[in-house]
């Protein structure tokens, strides 16, 4: 019976180990700035972007998916713009992570009520140390 609680505390140091290291791995991120809407031609989200790096490419799709007014002047030497996407109702960003080889992640959560076209949240970030956003290189644009 000893042995048995011996092992089982012992595994439980590991677990807590191994899990604060993962935590420690990732830093949270702030999101700045945010823009969210609703897009009706469903084909659009095709071509949506994970995430934005140059007035040019968020330009391009503010005038595509037709949102009010100009696409914001951002300083992307320092910023980026990072996306989610859904074809529920309502859409929120989760806490982006950075982990220590640079991958970005961006993630959102949302209601599971299916509406035509989807919704979208844009949201502005720190440059610093981002490689990858979801595992994916970053564009030119």
């Amino acid at each position: 019976m000893f042995r048995l609680t011996a092992v089982a505390v012992l595994a439980g140091c590991v677990w807590t180990l191994v899990s604060a290291e993962a935590v420690a791995e990732k830093k949270k991120v702030l999101i700045t700035m945010k823009w969210n809407g609703s897009v009706a031609d469903e084909e659009l989200r095709k071509t949506a972007p994970e995430c934005i790096t140059s007035y040019k490419g968020l330009e391009k799709i503010w005038k595509a998916w037709k949102i009010k007014g100009t696409a914001p002047k951002l300083d992307f030497s320092e910023v980026m713009v990072v996306a989610v996407y859904s074809s529920g109702s309502r859409l929120s960003f989760a806490d982006p992570t950075l982990d220590e080889k640079g991958n970005l992640q961006v993630v959102g959560f949302g209601t599971r009520d299916l509406r035509p076209g989807f919704r979208y949240v844009l949201g502005t970030v720190s440059k610093a140390g981002v490689v990858t956003v979801n595992g994916k290189k970053l564009p030119k644009e």
